[in-house]
């Protein structure tokens, strides 16, 4: 898959390397996978399972798909270790790489492989961001942006996948200091550092927004703790200059927690994000070259790390304590219709289709029309282990889902 090296401010938002044919963190962060000739309905029962991958242990990371390789990482015993397979679920390589968060709740992998210029980097929920050689695995550097930054942890463990923009790779410690920073993808040398807000890491992957005099990175702040279970929590939306580093806009989102995992999209001049714990959605337009937003509008629809997509002129995504799916106006909020299915889902799109992997373990395709709610087929997922959080993944016809300890892949290919 071809990338351009600038992706133009009507068509998209995110910056790649020519050189990196990855398939990443929800494609390109927008959730739109560029595939062709998919089924417009499945079977009964489903597609049809072409194999499945058992032990990747504990986690809820997505796959990276480059090379005609796919990359997982999972926890086991303590031990973060990647999981290498070819496109027909063989096992090539298994590694340790460091430790993972345990003790938690929640524990196990979180953060998406990024991949660029033979380069593996790997963010862990301990706070651990670690660059691999692409071909032998072996380790080029390492940084631990807590000890290293004063980088903060999170109630459950950080979960950012890092953003990489030329020979930049964007993090966030989350320190009083080292609140953002953007390394050299190559060496891990600091290039800039920022105190921006001083405030913690929101669980966010940030987005690229280029075509205006100040290319920013945009990401959550989340508030520090404080005020009492359900109490108003001003968390951020914010900006940086992706050179320098200034801190260009923040923008005040309360919501009742200070978890914010949704990377926004950017469309036309507008920034689109959602958050849970009734933080709502809303949409912003840049003013003043970049430097400043103003708020349009904003609804209830509160998605708690489960994504939406833009298709055309309307918004698909679903709520969290507001439990439903929506389809809303771009342009104005305004609700074309919300069902009370599928709460708290990811939800990718691909060929005309939305692909709604719900929480309760069904894997959805909906046909995307302001019109009504049009579920297409549904079937369920019955292997693997958890929650069913994982982001699914499109490539080449086939539909990757991850459920904890177990990879499966769906021929969702018409016409074979």
């Amino acid at each position: 898959m071809k990338k351009t090296l600038f992706l133009t401010l009507i068509s998209a938002t995110y910056l790649l390397s020519a050189q990196n044919p990855a398939i990443e963190w929800r494609n390109d962060r927008t959730g739109i996978f560029n595939e062709t000739n998919l089924l417009k309905s499945w079977p009964e029962n489903g597609p049809e399972l072409l194999w499945h991958f058992d032990g990747l242990g504990d986690g809820w990371t997505s796959i990276t798909i480059s090379n005609g390789k796919i990359y997982a990482t999972g926890l086991d015993e303590e031990k973060l270790n990647l999981f290498v397979l070819d496109l027909n679920g063989k096992l090539l390589t298994k590694k340790h790489v460091g430790n993972e968060l345990t003790g938690n709740r929640f524990h196990g992998a979180r953060s998406q492989v990024n991949i660029s210029e033979g380069k593996l980097y790997i963010y862990t929920a301990l706070g651990e961001l670690f660059c691999l050689d692409e071909n032998t695995l072996n380790p080029i550097w390492t940084k631990d942006l807590f000890s290293e930054f004063g980088g903060r942890q999170v109630m459950w463990g950080v979960t950012e996948t890092p953003l990489i923009v030329g020979d930049k790779i964007f993090i966030t410690p989350g320190g009083p200091t080292h609140n953002m920073m953007a390394l050299n993808k190559n060496t891990g040398a600091t290039i800039w550092s920022t105190e921006g807000t001083g405030l913690q890491s929101s669980y966010c992957s940030p987005l690229f927004v280029g075509g205006y005099a100040v290319p920013m990175v945009v990401t959550w702040a989340g508030a520090l703790p404080g005020g009492g279970r359900g109490a108003p929590q001003n968390n951020q939306l914010v900006a940086y200059h992706s050179e320098t580093g200034e801190l260009l806009w923040s923008h005040v989102i309360p919501s009742e927690n200070n978890i914010n995992p949704n990377t926004p999209i950017y469309s036309d001049g507008k920034i689109f994000v959602t958050t849970g714990y009734r933080g709502g959605s809303r949409l912003l337009r840049l003013t003043n070259g970049g430097r400043a937003v103003e708020e349009l509008w904003k609804n209830d629809a509160d998605n708690q790390m489960g994504g939406a997509v833009k298709v055309d002129n309307y918004v698909y995504t679903s709520g969290h304590q507001n439990r439903a799916y929506y389809c809303m106006d771009w342009n104005t909020g305004e609700y074309k219709w919300r069902e009370a299915m599928f709460p708290q889902s990811p939800t990718i799109f691909a060929d005309g289709m939305l692909y709604v992997y719900a929480e309760r373990g069904t894997m959805n395709l909906i046909r995307p029309t302001p019109e009504k709610f049009d579920l297409v087929s549904s079937f369920e997922v019955t292997l693997g282990t958890d929650q069913h959080w994982a982001h699914p993944v499109i490539y080449n016809g086939v539909l990757y889902i991850r459920h904890g300890n177990t990879l499966m892949a769906y021929s969702v290919r018409a016409n074979q």
